[in-house]
């Protein structure tokens, strides 16, 4: 599928729930969107809801001042459009409408307050958004409410709302784990036989902190929360740990703040909760959710169904001025070579991490020339793409470095050898070998390339040039990158 074209638009979103407030500022790239401007308020808008079905008046407070902030930022910025959405706590306190009336007269911020099926809904869009092939089922917890959705792999089903929140929890009361465990029993058991899954998909800001913790606990290496995964076992092991903490105690875990401190342990044993009824295999955080879903809904069929890995790639290396017909005649003047080199995922995704390789082959054109290879392996490595899990993200990292001259090691070998295994090592390493010597070799012009073709066969690399191009393409450079890349894949070299 050709690339959509980078026309750019700003999309702006404002989540309103029950714990947080948020403002997310979009730039939307065809497919590719990425995060420009992001400030939250943790207002607990819906912790007294349960003892007295009113929002929080302090809550309202804090969330009325953050939302006149973000009416001025919005007056300031002019996005081509705005999503403004309020979930449990506005759904379902008696003063929720008052709330509304409040923010349009005193801000002009229009509320769409979303229904529980709405919710769920657009929360499992925005895993699909950030993870196309997300197959399972979609769990976002808020600050009142759990959404449970689950996804099929093309699309989302019929989802439901359960008062699993750490407010609906609490109940106004102290913190106790046998009760509030009975509770999550109570809700879950009568729903469990239509969310049986393998693998959960966990949004919301409270696990986002859990698995922060439990990156911090395995000292992984790679600070990158969304597709990070934990086995049920793992995902357990730390959601027993903070259900046992003080609030006190979690505040001093990496990555947790004081007012998070204070949901985290019911989040922990909501998850452990999900884990026993829907017997759970495997745990993937998704940082996208609701607001992202809103604003995936906004999209064009065509544009929906685009990539977003690939989308993102083009988009980083559409930026350097690239060549646009560059990526795919990479793309097929490299195919013989990658045929001979063992796989590293699927058949599908080592194409489409190809793919993607190809359109990020001149990422680093702008860049300080002695800075180039550790600027570029980095930006691969922790870009805000979706669509790309972290060994996918390893290897494409592992690419750039052999694309722009790195040795085998890599700036980070304790993340390329934590993440990938030697055949995902060596394919990574040819590939961006064989992209530095397509490259060179024409200049970056499609068109120069064309005159050129590498081959392996009976254990030989062979470049050839058509006719009257050898004095042009297969001088000294061209021999050298060959080498490099004959050497790596253990071939000879015929030019």
């Amino acid at each position: 599928m050709p690339d959509l074209a980078l026309t750019g638009r700003e999309i702006a979103a404002i989540d309103i729930g029950s714990n947080s407030v948020r403002l997310v500022l979009y730039r939307l790239e065809g497919r590719a969107i990425w995060t420009v401007f992001n400030e939250k308020v943790l207002a607990g808008l819906g912790r007294d809801l349960p003892t007295t079905g009113r929002l929080s008046p302090e809550g309202v407070v804090m969330a009325m001042t953050a939302l006149r902030r973000f009416a001025a930022v919005l007056e300031g910025v002019r996005p081509d459009a705005t999503l403004i959405a309020a979930t449990a706590a506005v759904r379902e306190a008696e003063d929720g409408p008052d709330f509304c009336q409040r923010v349009a007269a005193e801000t002009g911020l229009q509320i769409r307050v979303l229904s529980g099926e709405e919710e769920a809904k657009y929360a499992a869009m925005g895993v699909l958004a950030g993870a196309p092939d997300a197959h399972g089922v979609s769990a976002d917890m808020g600050g009142a409410s759990l959404e449970l959705t689950r996804l099929n792999g093309d699309g989302v089903e019929h989802g439901l709302t359960l008062p699993l929140g750490p407010f609906a929890l609490a109940e106004g009361k102290g913190f106790d784990a046998d009760r509030i465990k009975a509770r999550i029993d109570e809700r879950l058991k009568p729903v469990a036989d239509r969310f049986q899954t393998d693998r959960l998909y966990a949004v919301g800001g409270a696990w986002r902190t859990l698995a922060q913790v439990h990156m911090a606990l395995k000292t992984y290496p790679l600070k990158v929360v969304h597709q990070y995964e934990m086995t049920a076992d793992e995902a357990l092991e730390t959601a027993r740990l903070v259900a046992h903490q003080s609030a006190a105690g979690l505040a001093k875990l990496p990555g947790v703040s004081k007012k998070r401190a204070e949901t985290l342990p019911y989040a922990g044993l909501v998850l452990e909760g999900l884990i026993k009824h829907l017997n759970l295999k495997r745990i993937e955080m998704s940082a996208w959710g609701v607001r992202e879903g809103l604003l995936f809904d906004t999209l064009d069929e065509e544009t929906r169904a685009a990539d977003p890995l690939l989308a993102g790639c083009a988009a980083l290396g559409g930026r350097q001025g690239i060549d646009p017909a560059l990526p795919g005649a990479l793309n097929g003047w490299i195919a013989d070579i990658l045929a001979a080199l063992p796989g590293a995922f699927s058949e599908r995704r080592d194409a489409v991490l190809t793919a993607a390789a190809c359109r990020l082959s001149d990422l680093g054109a702008r860049l300080h020339p002695d800075h180039r290879l550790e600027l570029a392996f980095d930006q691969v490595l922790r870009a805000p793409v979706a669509g790309v899990s972290h060994a996918e993200r390893a290897f494409l990292a592992a690419v750039m470095n052999a694309r722009y001259g790195g040795g085998a090691a890599t700036p980070q070998p304790e993340v390329i050898g934590r993440l990938l295994d030697e055949n995902a090592v060596k394919r990574a390493r040819a590939l961006g070998l064989a992209i530095r010597l397509a490259c060179d070799l024409s200049g970056r012009s499609s068109q120069l390339l064309a005159n050129a073709t590498a081959r392996v066969k009976d254990g030989s690399l062979t470049l050839t040039a058509a006719e009257g191009y050898a004095d042009v393409l297969l001088g000294e450079q061209t021999k050298k990158r060959a080498k490099a890349l004959a050497e790596a894949m253990e071939l000879s070299l015929s030019i």
